[in-house]
């Protein structure tokens, strides 16, 4: 057993003592800037403005079981809105011809100026001309709202985005009627155009003839023949089945072309402007439903569960 010195000894808890003495005491924490400091308020304020940012999104994406006489009443409250503008737009003829001219000589230039020989072709046949100067006056506005009574009965789900789709489309186009009036080859002076409505006497059609006075004839950029019936072609040929239908649907809007350029009603330039409207309108449906109008559920149960689930 080993000898325990004393001198060797000291109390229990003696180092420890001095230990503590020989340091410096830490000093107190600092409440200045340099410190992170978490503001707990401000943290749960915009967690709450998130939430209510992320509440509206969800309620504006989830669908509702439309109301048919809403529907009507929405559509035909448009429509009239859509022509009271329309026409009520300054008809600037000297404007008018003179972008007549511009898109006339662009075209020309890119080789495409061809819509006179087109109209001179099929104004020949009389039986076609006629034709196409009823499915120009009609078959638009029979064809755009077909469709979406189709997708009101059978694809709830995706109804309103295809509805605010036309909407856009259509609105977009208002501002370029206003901002950039152009007449239609059939009213350009020099062109050599033929107004198949004018000679034919078809009725129908507010572009010619006594109804001409109350209708905007300088609206021709962008065409709403090609963007709604395009939107109409996509429509069909994505969410129908049948192979005759889908084809139909694809061809309905490249007949639509050929009509508007053979009755002389629209250039080619024209027609390209409605595809970028419709652009606008898929662009526009897409921000307020986060997918596009073809990727939605097709029943408002669906497409409810899947906006709860995101």
């Amino acid at each position: 057993m080993g000898v325990v010195h004393l001198a060797d000894y000291r109390p229990m808890g003696e180092p420890t003592a001095k230990i503590l003495e020989g340091r410096t005491a830490a000093p107190p924490r600092s409440t200045g800037s340099d410190d992170p400091v978490v503001d707990i308020s401000g943290a749960l304020r915009e967690g709450r403005r998130t939430e209510s940012r992320h509440t509206l999104v969800r309620w504006v994406r989830t669908p509702r079981r439309p109301r048919l006489w809403f529907e009507i009443l929405l559509i035909g409250a448009s429509y009239w809105v859509y022509s009271l503008v329309r026409n009520a737009v300054p008809e600037q003829e000297a404007a008018a011809m003179r972008h007549a001219r511009q898109i006339w000589h662009l075209e020309q230039a890119l080789g495409i100026a061809v819509e006179n020989h087109i109209n001179h072709a099929i104004e020949s046949v009389t039986w076609l001309i006629v034709g196409m100067n009823y499915y120009y006056a009609t078959l638009h506005f029979i064809m755009t709202i077909g469709v979406l009574v189709w997708l009101y009965h059978k694809h709830p789900g995706r109804y309103a985005s295809a509805r605010l789709t036309i909407f856009a489309t259509t609105g977009i186009a208002l501002v370029g009627f206003y901002f950039y009036p152009l007449a239609p080859p059939r009213l350009m002076r020099g062109g050599g155009f033929i107004d198949t409505v004018a000679v034919h006497h078809t009725w129908g059609s507010m572009a010619s003839g006594n109804l001409a006075h109350v209708s905007n004839q300088y609206a021709a950029m962008p065409s709403m023949h090609i963007g709604w019936s395009l939107w109409c072609g996509i429509t069909i040929a994505t969410l129908t089945r049948p192979v005759w239908t889908k084809a139909l649907g694809l061809l309905y809007p490249v007949a639509t072309l050929v009509v508007i350029i053979s009755t002389a009603n629209h250039f080619w330039l024209d027609a390209a402007g409605g595809i970028l409207t419709l652009s606008f309108g898929f662009t526009v449906s897409f921000l307020a439903y986060g997918r596009f109008t073809y990727h939605l559920p097709r029943s408002l149960t669906l497409a409810t569960a899947s906006n709860q689930a995101s």
